[in-house]
C-alpha cells in the first residue's frame, strides 16, 4: 500500500492590499494564498501552469471553492499555506489548502475542484496521464482500488 504524501508547504506574508480597514485579511484576498499555494503545487510536481494548458491542449477551470475561517490573520504576519491532493478522479482533481500562522494557530481551510476541459469544446475529458502521475506524489491519502494512470 502506498504512503500518504507530506502536504506541500510555503510561506508568504500579509500583504498591505491583503487586509482590511480592521487590519485583518479580508475573506477576498485568501483566494491570493490558494492561488499561490495551488500554483507552487503545481510547479514543485514539475508542471507549471504556464506550460500545462499548452502542453496538455486542456483548461483546468475552478469549479468548486469552498473555505472555513477559524482566526484572523495580520499585516505582516508570516502564513504556512499547505497544500494536498485529496482526489484524482477521472477528469477532475480535488486540493485541499491549511493556512497556519508562525504560531501553529490554524487560520482557515480550503477545498477547490478542478476539471480538465477540452480547450475547443468546454466538455470534460480525461486528466493527462503524465499530469497525473506528477500530482500522485501529493495525494493525501492512497486511492483505493484507483488506477492512477488513467487509463481506467
Amino acid at each position: 500500500m502506498t504512503q500518504a504524501a507530506d502536504p506541500f508547504t510555503i510561506e508568504e506574508y500579509v500583504r498591505w492590499s491583503d487586509v482590511d480597514a480592521a487590519g485583518i485579511v479580508c475573506y477576498g484576498a485568501f483566494v491570493r494564498f490558494v492561488e499561490l499555494a495551488e500554483t507552487e503545487l503545481f510547479r514543485s510536481a514539475g508542471m507549471a501552469y504556464g506550460e500545462v494548458f499548452e502542453r496538455f491542449d486542456c483548461w483546468l477551470p475552478r469549479v468548486h471553492f469552498s473555505c472555513d475561517f477559524h482566526a484572523p490573520a495580520r499585516l505582516d504576519e508570516r502564513l504556512r499555506l499547505s497544500a494536498w491532493v485529496d482526489r484524482l478522479g477521472n477528469s477532475s482533481v480535488t486540493l485541499s489548502f491549511a493556512i497556519d500562522n508562525t504560531a501553529g494557530v490554524r487560520i482557515a481551510d480550503f477545498r477547490v475542484v478542478l476539471v480538465c476541459l477540452d480547450r475547443k469544446t468546454f466538455s470534460p475529458r480525461p486528466l493527462p496521464g503524465e499530469l497525473r502521475s506528477a500530482l500522485c506524489g501529493y495525494l493525501r491519502e492512497p486511492q483505493a482500488g484507483a488506477d492512477l494512470s488513467g487509463r481506467g
